[in-house]
């Protein structure tokens, strides 16, 4: 008996094995991005909303919200799930790197699976087959019959996706434009800087329905179709279980064809330009205003802290204070914002919104730029000033308040104002990662309503209307304290 019961239980351990390692979600407790998700009881989603009809955004009674197949998918595994739903929109090739950093849960972005990505990421299982094609202006669908045709030729596509190597693979000695968002691939086809540009089906569908001077080609790739899948964290088996379980209740219902349904509807036009995407741009300039005081405010701040450092009789402060200003200086926005978006949350493991993350860049960057500025009006004011006042009994403290820093703040004042100006422009380079100010929301606009070029005029506009208005207040503001002199 008791050797029976040794069999019994090692038999038992063995089984066990095997279902757990047959099973993914009996390896929930080692699943700490689900866990996660579980105790904040919302999921995150990323995508990006210029994909129609997979996802874009739209006005419904002066209020922006969700749409497409995917916003549809997002939903239904949620409300699957108990959780809350959160779409984080940002462009399509910054969406890995805030799934690797947890910025998001999952990624829901009519994506599809290559060997790079399988080594960053795990895939769910296929929703949705689709296909790619190779758009061409009317007048040249006779010119352009095979893939062979547009060797040698320009091409255009979407920066990090299948469309990008599949026009890299499949056609000869072609000159590749790889371009962040759809649109403006589109933008370069009507625009003739291309000959060509690979997109997918449905998404070229749409498209065409808005621009009658394009069509699709009959040239066919020899990878036609592709499975469209949902990018999860790494070991990440119970959530990736419920994916795949909301999955195939899609598939079993035949669920996509609805959301296909759905998104056309959401799509119809029912107004102009203006009264349909005002409320975008709306909101994309009180956005703007709001993150370029914040930076100017808290970078002169930061700026004057930084001057007065550099001009410390004590050399390592004065050190300290160089190299923070040539490394600000001497390196992109871009990288900044992106540091700062990626770097807070990997290296403090912080959850903090784009909008804030995008302010923090400009604060800092703003903040060299200025500290030089107020430096120089320092050392303007004569040095007699600065010796008049300590043999007065002032402190050097007392003397840099009352005495030197008023008169500099007056001699900086317009080129503080130009540096407000500069940062309102600089502002859309937090576009990148999501936080929604004028050209984010332009290239919303450009999504929505597959007319490339017209939104970017009216942010154009939008941003010379902030600066001239910005220039005269300062002018008037200059004017004054000239008239005090």
């Amino acid at each position: 008996m008791k050797r029976l019961g040794k069999v019994l239980l090692i038999m038992s351990i063995l089984i066990s094995s095997i279902v757990i390692n047959l099973n993914p979600v009996a390896l929930a407790d080692q699943d700490k991005t689900w866990d996660k998700i579980k105790e904040r009881g919302e999921l995150r989603v990323g995508l990006s909303a210029d994909y129609a009809p997979m996802e874009f955004e739209r006005n419904v009674k002066g209020k922006t919200e969700y749409a497409g197949v995917d916003i549809d998918l997002a939903k239904k595994i949620a409300k699957d799930n108990h959780l809350k739903l959160k779409i984080v929109n940002m462009s399509f090739d910054s969406l890995l790197g805030a799934l690797k950093t947890g910025k998001i849960d999952i990624i829901i972005s009519g994506m599809t699976t290559t060997p790079e990505r399988k080594k960053e990421v795990d895939f769910s299982d296929s929703y949705m087959k689709t296909k790619n094609v190779m758009v061409v202006k009317k007048d040249d669908l006779n010119k352009y019959k095979e893939i062979k045709d547009f060797n040698n030729k320009k091409i255009s596509a979407q920066k990090g996706t299948d469309q990008e190597k599949i026009a890299q693979n499949e056609i000869e000695n072609a000159s590749i434009t790889s371009l962040s968002r759809l649109p403006d691939v589109i933008l370069a086809l009507k625009s003739g800087k291309v000959e060509g540009a690979v997109v997918e089906k449905p998404v070229a569908e749409a498209y065409l329905k808005q621009n009658p001077k394009l069509d699709i080609s009959k040239a066919k790739f020899n990878d036609e179709e592709k499975d469209t899948v949902i990018a999860v964290p790494k070991n990440s088996p119970e959530l990736l279980a419920n994916v795949n379980k909301s999955i195939k209740d899609v598939k079993d219902k035949g669920l996509i064809d609805k959301y296909l349904t759905h998104a056309a509807q959401d799509m119809e036009d029912n107004g102009n330009f203006f009264t349909k995407y005002g409320t975008f741009f709306l909101k994309g300039i009180k956005v703007t205003v709001l993150i370029s005081l914040i930076g100017v405010a808290l970078g002169s701040i930061l700026g004057a802290v930084v001057a007065l450092m550099k001009l410390s009789r004590f050399k390592i402060l004065s050190w300290i204070a160089t190299i923070y200003i040539e490394v600000l200086r001497g390196t992109p926005m871009l990288v900044q914002v992106f540091i700062v978006f990626f770097g807070i949350t990997a290296a403090l493991g912080l959850d903090i919104s784009a909008l804030i993350c995008g302010t923090i860049a400009l604060v800092i960057n703003s903040s060299a730029y200025i500290a030089e500025i107020i430096r120089a009006g320092i050392n303007a004011v004569d040095k007699g000033q600065m010796e008049a006042s300590r043999s007065l009994g002032l402190s050097y403290s007392q003397t840099m308040k009352t005495v030197i820093m008023p008169q500099a703040i007056k001699n900086i004042l317009p080129a503080l104002g130009n540096e407000f100006v500069t940062l309102i422009k600089e502002s859309s380079i937090v576009s990148t990662i999501g936080v929604s100010e004028i050209m984010f929301n332009a290239q919303v606009v450009q999504g929505n309503s597959f007319d490339p070029f017209t939104p970017l005029l009216v942010a154009a506009a939008l941003y010379f209307v902030l600066t001239f208005v910005l220039t005269r207040i300062m002018a008037v503001i200059e004017g004054r304290l000239s008239a005090s002199d």
